[in-house]
């Protein structure tokens, strides 16, 4: 059974900082891509950075220069570092895994920016 579990969201204020992390079971961690993507309140969920089994990352305009993805594959785990927060980068965060036609999701985790 395959399972990503979030966790590290929370309520921060502006210019502040978190680190997100998914803690992956089920899948040969390894071969997958990972990403983080993000829902706001009626809008899309959107991608915001992701990382190849290989450590090539991509980055959302609107993230670049504050935040950095990164992985342990050792702890089947990717991080998401977010520094300078800005009340826009408020949403649900979710976790995501792909691999050729297998796309697996975490249940998300809230970040609030907010004074």
């Amino acid at each position: 059974q395959v399972q990503l579990v979030e966790s590290g969201g929370g309520l921060v204020q502006p210019g502040g900082s978190l680190r997100l992390s998914c803690a992956a079971s089920g899948i040969i961690f390894r071969l997958y891509a990972m990403g983080w993507y993000r829902q706001a309140p009626g809008k899309q969920r959107e991608l915001v950075a992701s990382i190849t089994g290989g450590a090539s990352t991509n980055y959302a305009d609107s993230v670049k220069g504050r935040f950095t993805i990164s992985r342990d594959n050792a702890k089947n785990t990717v991080y998401l570092q977010m520094n300078s927060l800005k009340p826009e980068d408020t949403a649900v965060y979710y976790c995501n895994a792909r691999y050729v036609r297998l796309d697996y999701w975490g249940q998300g985790t809230q970040v609030t920016v907010s004074s």
